[in-house]
């Protein structure tokens, strides 16, 4: 039977697995993805929003999970205040998250992005600036991005992931997911052997 690789556009406010431990009826992958078999590589917090991979090959899970291999992950963050070059200096050289020191990241201030509408929207406030910045991180601690624009004064309004490992969103909408092309799953190979 031929394994399955999936690229997922995880939306707002969904859990990034198949049930709600809670019992309290929270969205999670099952309301969207109905594959057998598949489970999250790596996680995307419930008020994150974008790429998530999936599949039933552990070995393919192992590697692009493990630390070793050091895939990038690239997220596009709104934050609350100005960003100025010397945050993102900041974020480049890593920052120290309760008493651990992050790795250096490539962090760049961006024009406002084009991605769909948030529901619920962000919050706005007449007197208060945000920026966009990515973020491109080879590790990912829970809730990284949010504690290290935190740590540097631009507090996470929005977060998300646009890409892992060279895997993008493309032209995937919040909700939708589509099988990784053949030439996704080689490159992959390439940058994690076995």
């Amino acid at each position: 039977m031929k394994n399955r690789y999936l690229a997922f556009y995880k939306p707002y406010n969904v859990l990034t697995q198949f049930t709600d431990p809670s019992g309290t009826n929270r969205r999670t992958l099952k309301d969207f993805i109905n594959v057998p078999g598949v489970y999250p590589v790596g996680r995307l917090d419930r008020d994150s929003e974008g790429l998530l991979l999936l599949t039933d090959d552990g070995g393919f899970q192992h590697r692009l999970s493990e630390p070793r291999f050091e895939h990038p992950r690239t997220y596009w963050v709104q934050v609350e205040g100005v960003a100025t070059p010397g945050k993102t200096q900041e974020l480049a050289r890593g920052v120290t998250i309760r008493e651990y020191r992050t790795l250096p990241a490539q962090a760049r201030i961006l024009d406002e992005p084009e991605l769909p509408l948030r529901e619920p929207p962000i919050r706005f406030r007449k007197a208060i600036p945000t920026s966009w910045l990515e973020l491109n991180l080879k590790e990912g601690r829970n809730r990284q991005v949010r504690r290290m624009t935190a740590a540097v004064g631009l507090p996470t309004l929005r977060l998300v992931r646009v890409a892992i490992a060279g895997i993008t969103l493309g032209a995937l909408a919040p909700g939708e997911w589509r099988d990784l092309a053949q030439a996704e799953l080689e490159w992959l190979q390439k940058q994690s052997p076995v």
